[in-house]
């Protein structure tokens, strides 16, 4: 069998999830060729990875000024995207154009008019987008899709959906490029795309109609000040403030982050270290949405990114009983660890509740690997022989397009105040 040829562009944190999972465990059914990166020193770092931890030979390196270059020198059947989610539009339309099928990272993009270039450039060539929904293939998440779809508690009429992040994973995206939103969309896209798309999966449904309230409550400097915190620094690096600080993260200290990130400053100025509390934060740490889908579900959603705990609370009403589920994650921060930690399950539950019977709890395997075991199924999905899905798990570029809408119209009715009919904002 012929192997895929696989490039990948955007060496960031979330990149060695994939290219290490190539590199690793699907050398026999794909070949990763080459990196693309605004920056050198993170493509050679990522280099240096695959030759150390992967046993893997060095691949070819272009800067992202030659991303077609590279295109046309290496052809590769798969581009993967793992960029700043700004830019993911740009190599997922020039990539279609050059002949090739993509990968991207969730979100797919962070605005209406990006998402429309991505849907009329896949229309043009008739060429694939996959978004890897990871979310999809957790253990218990698929369970929760066979109950739906099994009609345990009849026609879903509302789901309450609360998602906690916790003061280590949460701070990080206001540490992180991902502060500024004209980056990613702020959380109602870049987070919140996988909790819409689990939404709109598990109903088997499309958003209809979005209204949201929130703000920047916890984090940013305002806020601190207001608290009386008085402990300020623009970045951690350098910084004696800091020292101690839990919403800190210290890269000198962490050998991975020094050569990912601080060893790499001197090319681009980017800063992976930024005050929680420091100045030019844009986007949202509190957040409420009410969403209306098409086959008339009420969704009612949450997102705090300062808690004492991280994972999720839901439960579904329908005609004939309810669905309560708890499940509490490992807590993470990108870059910073083990791979297989992140979204490990350490609590969990799911409770069905007939209307007229007994309430049982329903009983989940959790397999290894990160997000409950999801991450694995996921990635042979990807990248091996993928199996027969009776759940239909892997996602295309309208199933990215309808999570991301649901918060890019929470975006916009944060700036109106009004509800936001999805339809109105891109043509498929």
């Amino acid at each position: 069998m012929k192997k895929a040829k696989y490039a990948l562009i955007g060496t960031g944190g979330r990149a060695e999830f994939f290219y290490g999972s190539l590199a690793k465990d699907f050398r026999e059914t794909g070949e990763l060729v080459a990196f693309c990166d605004v920056n050198q020193t993170r493509m050679n770092y990522a280099n240096k990875l695959l030759v150390e931890k992967y046993e893997h030979l060095e691949v070819n390196t272009y800067l992202a000024k030659d991303f077609e270059r590279m295109i046309e020198r290496e052809k590769p059947d798969y581009v993967i995207v793992t960029t700043v989610d700004r830019t993911h539009h740009t190599y997922i339309v020039k990539a279609l154009e050059a002949g090739c099928n993509v990968i991207t990272e969730k979100p797919m993009t962070v605005d209406t008019e990006k998402c429309q270039e991505i849907i009329d450039a896949v229309n043009r060539t008739g060429r694939e987008v996959r978004v890897t929904f990871n979310y999809r293939y957790a253990p218990h998440n698929t369970k929760i899709r066979q109950l739906i779809r099994d009609g345990v508690i009849g026609e879903v009429f509302s789901v309450n959906f609360e998602w906690a992040l916790d003061t280590q994973h949460g701070a990080d995206y206001f540490r992180r490029w991902h502060r500024d939103k004209r980056n990613s969309g702020g959380l109602l896209v870049h987070k919140s795309t996988h909790h819409f798309d689990l939404v709109n999966y598990w109903l088997g449904t499309e958003p209809d109609t979005v209204y949201a309230q929130g703000g920047l409550r916890f984090y940013g400097k305002e806020n601190a000040e207001s608290r009386g915190e008085t402990k300020f620094y623009q970045r951690a690096y350098g910084s004696r403030n800091s020292k101690g600080d839990p919403f800190a993260i210290q890269l000198a200290e962490n050998e991975h982050l020094k050569a990912m990130y601080l060893d790499a400053e001197i090319e681009d100025g980017y800063q992976r270290d930024q005050s929680v509390f420091g100045d030019g934060i844009s986007i949202e740490d509190t957040l409420g949405v009410i969403v209306q889908y098409k086959n008339k579900a009420i969704l009612n959603y949450s997102l705090n990114a300062y808690l004492p705990w991280e994972g999720f609370i839901i439960s579904f009403n329908g005609s004939k009983g309810r669905i309560e589920v708890k499940v509490r994650e490992q807590t993470y921060i990108n870059s910073g660890g083990d791979k297989s930690d992140e979204g490990a399950i350490q609590e969990k539950f799911i409770q069905v509740l007939p209307m007229f019977g007994k309430p049982y709890e329903v009983e989940v395997e959790e397999t290894g690997g990160g997000h409950g075991g999801g991450d694995p199924v996921l990635l042979r999905d990807l990248f091996g022989t993928p199996a027969e899905d009776e759940f239909r798990r892997a996602a295309t570029h309208v199933d990215g397009a309808m999570s991301i809408l649901t918060g890019i119209a929470g975006n916009i009715s944060l700036r109106t105040g009004q509800a936001v009919k999805v339809d109105e904002l891109i043509k498929l």
